[in-house]
């Protein structure tokens, strides 16, 4: 009888252990935050978010090049500014108060005019160019700058650049 007892006890002491380890599972899987996955809209090649860098991490990579070299990368941002005209071409944040400007490839794709201030993932060439005057006051142009800030552009200007074949926005 003590054996049966003992048994019993036990299986009644597995059971009990058991079931607290799954329950404290069950709580700290609640307690764990779920990652936010972000839906995007894709323009130009469908590309994929991971592996994109930081816009603080691209800032790095530009300081690296010269005039004339161009690396193949993917980075995280937020949009700045977008062509008022026809969407042909963004600003993207970086740090240190500096921007990207970006391109489409071939000019075969156009993102939103309303994607300023949203998240974006771009996929293509990083460079760095030297605008003339007259392609300056073009872009100031498109965006939509009064003549007074138009006619303000007197020198060129070194520009971080970039020549995006894919595009992720923020839905």
């Amino acid at each position: 009888m003590l054996k049966l007892f003992t048994i019993k006890m036990k299986k009644i002491l597995t059971l009990s252990l058991l079931t607290i380890a799954f329950v404290g599972c069950e709580q700290k899987k609640e307690t764990t935050p779920e990652i936010a996955k972000v839906d995007y809209a894709v323009f130009g090649d469908s590309i994929s978010s991971e592996g994109a860098l930081s816009n603080a991490e691209m800032m790095e990579k530009f300081k690296s090049l010269k005039e004339g070299d161009t690396l193949e990368v993917k980075f995280k941002s937020g949009i700045n500014e977008v062509c008022q005209k026809k969407g042909c071409w963004m600003t993207l944040d970086l740090a240190d108060d500096k921007e990207a400007f970006v391109k489409f490839k071939d000019y075969g794709f156009f993102v939103p005019k309303n994607a300023q201030d949203k998240e974006v993932i771009v996929n293509g060439k990083a460079f760095v160019s030297v605008e003339s005057v007259d392609v300056l006051k073009h872009y100031a142009k498109d965006a939509g700058k009064s003549q007074a800030a138009i006619d303000s552009i007197v020198e060129p200007k070194v520009t971080y650049s970039f020549m995006a074949n894919g595009v992720l926005i923020a839905k």
